[in-house]
């Protein structure tokens, strides 16, 4: 007999044909979720799984723009409100060609889960469009964001749901979107996340998601008496979050020898050059084959030849995009002596990876977890910008170290709770779950 969260497994799958992504995502909570919810039957009778799978609105719309050779584009938008139990929705907008409805509703259903464990009032939801910034002018950007926002404006609010960045928006894109708000509704709230210090923006937000994966990565080694110092860390993408992976990862006394981006990757076993990878990919916007240029250590390789998971590490940190690290990749890690995998990315690691690390006891820290550092500080924003104040770079790390370590407490307490001790991701997962179920059922039927 089926238990009850393999029923709403299947249900998921039936009901939303053609969404690998979501089904990935469900599997991996529901899996974890049927050590809590097969022993009390007031969930099933409640049908909270099948609430919390279902998102409580699907939001998508065309997005008509006009580039700099006059010409009409079209692009799809979407905005997921998955689950508001314990706060306004909250969570990313990723534009990229990648984007449709079952990556946002992957990346929506995680952030219910990832917004809990920060332990902060907010609840999960996720958006974005297909439309792509690489290579285009200003101009397009910031018309394309325009027309975004002339559409998802009524749908948004400080107490309703509170967009960020995510793949794609940056400060850049951010502060177009804010403009146009601010434009349409004649008033100036706190209304995004990731804006621009000069307009309400919070110091070390654009540091907190890598800043955020290596505390917790330190927190974790840190319970089994080690530390990063003295560790070989592999990294991949280049983008915010790749970045200051880096640079806290160097902090602690690790040394960093890879970064990547879409169209290959550099391995530097002098350690990532922190300066010139933000010359090239913060000011200049280029390719990592400028790094490979200036820097005579590096070596440059393209798309295809190779991967960054095939040098030899103690630490990897994923911190590209979803499903890049596989099996194949998993077991070449464990095979050269991986201690721990953190993910900065969204569920980078295939289902089958994952299993690989846990089965041969790798300090595995899933992205719910690992990547609430930029959510838990746009939170630190929203808060500065109701008060209109403006905290130090000390006092935000502060509270963001605060609150990793307090996401680090959850998820060991729970994994140890359920008897599965060291396992972050069921750990994550119960944790995460335990509060919204809570909410949901005192909240009723809705």
């Amino acid at each position: 007999m089926s238990s009850y969260a393999e029923k709403v497994l299947k249900q998921v799958k039936r009901d939303n044909p053609g969404q690998p992504e979501f089904h990935q995502a469900v599997a991996e909570v529901l899996g974890s979720l049927k050590l809590v919810v097969d022993s009390d039957k007031r969930y099933e009778k409640a049908g909270l799984l099948e609430r919390l799978v279902e998102p409580e609105r699907v939001l998508m719309f065309r997005i008509p723009w006009v580039d700099d050779k006059g010409r009409v584009r079209i692009n799809k938008g979407y905005r997921v409100q998955f689950n508001s139990a314990i706060g306004p929705y909250k969570g990313g907008l990723r534009f990229h060609p990648s984007v449709n409805l079952s990556v946002m509703k992957f990346l929506g259903f995680e952030q219910i889960f990832k917004n809990s464990l920060t332990g902060l009032a907010i609840g999960g939801a996720k958006g974005g469009s297909n439309f792509d910034p690489k290579g285009k002018s200003d101009g397009e950007v910031m018309r394309f964001c325009q027309s975004f926002m002339t559409e998802m404006f009524r749908h948004i609010g400080v107490d309703t749901d509170i967009p960020a960045g995510d793949i794609g928006v940056g400060s850049r894109e951010i502060g177009y979107l804010m403009g146009q708000y601010k434009r349409i509704r004649n008033e100036y709230v706190g209304v995004l996340t990731g804006k621009g210090l000069s307009y309400g923006g919070s110091l070390v937000r654009k540091e907190a998601t890598g800043y955020g994966l290596v505390y917790l990565s330190e927190e974790a080694l840190n319970a089994r008496s080690d530390t990063l110092a003295g560790k070989t860390v592999t990294v991949s993408g280049s983008g915010n979050v790749a970045i200051y992976t880096c640079e806290k990862a160097a902090q602690l006394g690790a040394k960093v020898v890879t970064v990547s981006d879409s169209d290959g990757w550099v391995y530097d076993p002098a350690g990532i050059n922190l300066d010139v990878l933000k010359q090239v990919k913060e000011e200049e916007r280029g390719r990592l084959t400028a790094y490979a240029e200036r820097v005579k250590s590096a070596e440059y390789h393209a798309r295809g030849n190779g991967s960054v998971w095939d040098v030899t590490c103690d630490v990897a940190f994923p911190c590209a995009t979803q499903n890049e690290l596989d099996e194949v990749a998993a077991a070449k890690l464990v095979k050269d002596g991986v201690i721990l995998v953190a993910e900065g990315a969204n569920m980078p690691t295939t289902a089958k990876g994952t299993d690989i690390f846990l089965e041969n006891s790798v300090i595995f820290l899933p992205g719910k977890a690992a990547n609430a550092g930029g959510v838990a500080t746009s939170v630190l924003e929203m808060s500065q910008t109701d008060t209109r104040l403006f905290w130090s770079f000390e006092k935000v790390e502060r509270k963001l170290q605060t609150i990793v370590k307090h996401i680090f407490t959850s998820i060991d307490d729970a994994a140890n709770r359920y008897g599965v001790r060291g396992n972050y991701v069921v750990g994550s997962n119960i944790a995460g779950f335990e509060k919204v179920a809570d909410a949901m059922m005192a909240e009723g039927i809705v």
